[in-house]
């Protein structure tokens, strides 16, 4: 999962579609799920130390390779032995993983519940590890509305690797065209435009349903 930038500015990257779109593809981390590895630190830390370690360590790096499937008892050893005196800190993220999540983000919940309702296709690519995702299976109910859920750490891929949507469209026969996908991260919104996919970077809840309103799905244009 990309840790979350809370500066980044609001973009949509589209393509032009030929029909309707008949499916949509979310991201999970800070578009469905509050995740934000700040939160467990913010206990285990001063406030104002908490980014600092995150640079040192090079978290976001570290967790990605992760998130593409390396075990964490592995990651754990390597970045311990770059950062002996860190190496708490590094263990307590994978043993006290729940932490680093703040509830699902309601309102984006409500769309995916719309268009469950309405018969669109809807398919969860995620990058996370295979051995937390399982927490999220069992703390989140809304992730039964999926007819899959596509976990990087599972298959060996993630985003923004242009082949992890090759390998959803393909496995799930969609048509790129008639296909939304949903992101946090710009560079993942960027390889699924690349890919022929109608890409939209999310910001907000509010933000999204105007997006998807304005490519043709058919959500209410407020929230219910």
């Amino acid at each position: 999962m990309t840790v979350p930038d809370p500066d980044s500015a609001s973009l949509v990257s589209v393509g032009v579609a030929i029909d309707a779109p008949q499916a949509v593809i979310f991201d999970l981390g800070n578009v469905l799920i509050r995740w934000d590895p700040r939160l467990l630190y913010r206990q285990l830390l001063p406030a104002d130390e908490v980014d600092a370690f995150l640079t040192e360590v090079d978290f976001a790096a570290w967790n990605h390779a992760q998130d593409l499937g390396r075990p964490f008892a592995e990651g754990i050893e390597e970045l311990a032995a770059k950062h002996p005196h860190r190496r708490d800190l590094i263990e307590a993220y994978p043993a006290r993983f729940p932490e680093s999540l703040d509830g699902p983000i309601q309102g984006t919940v409500d769309l995916l519940q719309e268009l469950h309702v309405a018969g669109i296709r809807l398919i969860a690519l995620t990058n996370w590890s295979a051995e937390t995702f399982p927490h999220a299976r069992a703390t989140f109910e809304f992730l039964t509305l999926f007819e899959a859920v596509v976990v990087s750490g599972e298959e060996g891929v993630g985003k923004p690797d242009p082949a992890v949507f090759d390998l959803v469209l393909g496995r799930h026969r969609l048509d790129p065209q008639r296909t939304v996908f949903v992101d946090d991260a710009p560079r993942n919104v960027a390889a699924a435009a690349a890919a022929g996919v109608l890409a939209v970077h999310f910001t907000s809840p509010d933000e999204l349903r105007a997006d998807l309103r304005a490519l043709g799905l058919p959500v209410a244009e407020a929230a219910p």
